[in-house]
């Protein structure tokens, strides 16, 4: 299954993103709060395609980043990209539509942060990296625009940007001991 899903989510991303660009007018009657959430999916799926075709980013931070060492694997780019985020803009569309689009923003958040990330990326190690044309042009004003526009508390905005922040952590910290068993490994 995992060989079959390594093969085939980067082609059905791109496929979804545009099913659900058809569908988002339906969406638009629940508000526009509702429609940015919503939204998030197929622009993370777009940036997807960028960041993962061809497995580029993990062949990127492999050999880049960590010197060769395997810091992510095919299985964590598959549970990052298919529980963690689809399932992450899922569980924020749901949360808008039946609490509110302030309870929503944690997919706009995981937005921004992963574009400023790819940026950071870019500035540290001087050079492209696959998501950057997509995270500094689409998802830092995306995320932005959406989470200024999105009415929400002082406590919305703080758990949604605690969120999309602990996600990220969440893939250093596995990151960080995937490359600590690859060295101990010696490779």
């Amino acid at each position: 299954m995992k060989d079959w899903l390594a093969r085939v989510w980067v082609s059905g991303a791109g496929f979804m993103a545009g099913a659900l660009l058809l569908v988002a007018p339906l969406v638009a009657g629940a508000g526009w709060g509702v429609l940015a959430i919503f939204i998030a999916s197929p622009v993370y799926m777009l940036h997807q395609i960028e960041e993962h075709a061809g497995d580029r980013f993990r062949s990127y931070v492999n050999r880049v980043v960590f010197g060769g060492a395997e810091a992510l694997t095919v299985g964590d780019v598959l549970w990052i990209n298919l529980p963690g985020v689809w399932g992450l803009n899922l569980l924020a569309l749901y949360a808008a539509w039946l609490a509110g689009p302030g309870w929503g923003l944690a997919a706009a958040y995981l937005i921004l942060v992963n574009g400023i990330a790819h940026l950071g990326m870019a500035a540290r190690f001087r050079s492209y990296n696959p998501g950057l044309a997509t995270g500094a042009l689409i998802f830092i004003p995306f995320g932005l625009s959406t989470a200024m526009a999105v009415p929400a508390s002082a406590a919305q905005h703080l758990l949604a940007l605690a969120i999309a922040i602990a996600v990220h952590l969440a893939i250093m910290v596995r990151v960080r001991r995937n490359v600590a068993r690859a060295r101990a490994r010696g490779g």
